[in-house]
């Protein structure tokens, strides 16, 4: 699979405890056209690899879902709303 058949997506996330990281960890390795997640809790973000089909929308929703906030979010580079 090259570069342009998949999505980089980075999320600022207040997470103040490994449960917090836990939590987006749980839900985003749930999520369908997941490839790969790295939750650093240390710097307080969430970075996916994603399939083509996973819009940075389904993602954000999702890591929502699990009540932290999202401070700030890029998609290929790309600064995006939150």
């Amino acid at each position: 699979m090259s570069e342009q058949e998949q999505h980089q997506y980075k999320f600022d996330i207040t997470m103040n405890c490994r449960g917090c990281s836990g939590a987006v960890e749980r839900v985003l390795k749930k999520l369908e056209g997941v490839q790969s997640y790295q939750v650093d809790l240390e710097s307080q973000s969430a970075t996916v690899t994603a399939e083509p089909s996973l819009s940075y929308e389904k993602v954000l929703e999702t890591i929502k879902k699990t009540n932290k906030i999202v401070k700030a979010g890029e998609a290929d580079g790309i600064s995006m709303s939150v």
